[in-house]
């Protein structure tokens, strides 16, 4: 059946063919699949709630995403990247999904644990599943390897992190929206309603489902920025339940209460390419805004 291309999808095309003729003519072939994804940029957020308790206040989170191991993304790059985060000292990390591109073509997964171990948060480790997770007939591959590191998995459930003064935060996890079966609803169901909660999802677009949660923050990945950025265009690659939301920060629900950030990630899929979207580690600070 003939299906009609509207207008963005017909510009995005004809920008994509043109930025493909340009880059393999020029130096711009070399600089978005050699230069640019090699470009790690760290980017610090602080994020400010009444909801925070007070003892959370400069409770630092840091997140990382889509490594796509074995496209373009290698073991090396990753151990750096290891040492990197730790140099960060958080008190918590979380990796919101899409560890291998293939998990059952990938030759080393036995070289991924031992690697994931070396990280260091007092506070916990935690992840999500992505769809190239499941992909390949990867989830049971991808679990073995995160419960080796120390990473909880969170796969619509929810976990609580306290201090010694009793005060508490929430960490709710969900299944991936391609391949998975996520479910919001019971992630946060053993959460007090008026406590701080943070929502890892690696599909950033359920955030609109998420905002009549009681959730404050949601960090995602899957979009990878677009990958590759035209200007005035925007993402050229915008993956289903990355179409709406594609990088940085966005407010959604009513009064628009729950704050999204969607991490660009660090490797790539699909194409080697980045182009206007560099990798990236997040890291935010926990502030109260009493």
């Amino acid at each position: 059946m003939y299906k009609k291309v509207t207008r963005r999808v017909f510009l995005k095309r004809i920008f994509a063919t043109f930025f493909a003729a340009i880059a393999a003519g020029s130096g711009g072939y070399f600089y978005a699949r050699e230069i640019e994804p090699k470009m790690l940029k760290i980017n610090n957020y602080t994020f400010r709630h009444r909801s925070i308790p007070k003892g959370f206040n400069g409770f630092k989170i840091v997140q990382f995403s889509d490594t796509h191991l074995g496209f373009q993304y290698n073991l090396t790059q990753f151990e750096k990247l290891i040492s990197k985060i730790n140099s960060l000292k958080p008190d918590v990390i979380f990796f919101t999904g899409d560890l291998m591109d293939e998990p059952n073509k990938f030759s080393e997964t036995n070289k991924i644990a031992p690697l994931l171990s070396r990280l260091y948060a007092p506070f916990g480790k935690f992840s999500i599943y992505g769809n190239h997770d499941h992909g390949g007939y990867g989830s049971d591959i991808y679990m073995k390897i995160m419960v080796q590191s120390g990473f909880k998995t969170l796969q619509n459930q929810s976990h609580e992190i306290r201090l010694l003064d009793g005060s508490k935060i929430f960490i709710a996890g969900i299944d991936d929206a391609m391949l998975g079966k996520p479910d919001i609803n019971k992630a946060v169901s053993s959460i007090p309603k008026n406590a701080f909660t943070i929502l890892l999802s690696h599909a950033p677009d359920l955030a609109d489902a998420a905002s009549s949660f009681n959730i404050h923050l949601q960090l995602s990945g899957h979009s990878h920025g677009g990958q590759v950025q035209i200007p005035f265009i925007g993402a050229l690659i915008t993956p289903p339940f990355a179409e709406k939301y594609i990088e940085g920060f966005y407010k959604t629900g009513n009064s628009e209460q729950l704050t999204l950030y969607v991490n660009r990630g660090l490797g790539t899929t699909r194409m080697p390419f980045r182009f206007l979207s560099q990798p990236e580690l997040t890291v935010f600070t926990l502030l109260t805004n009493s």
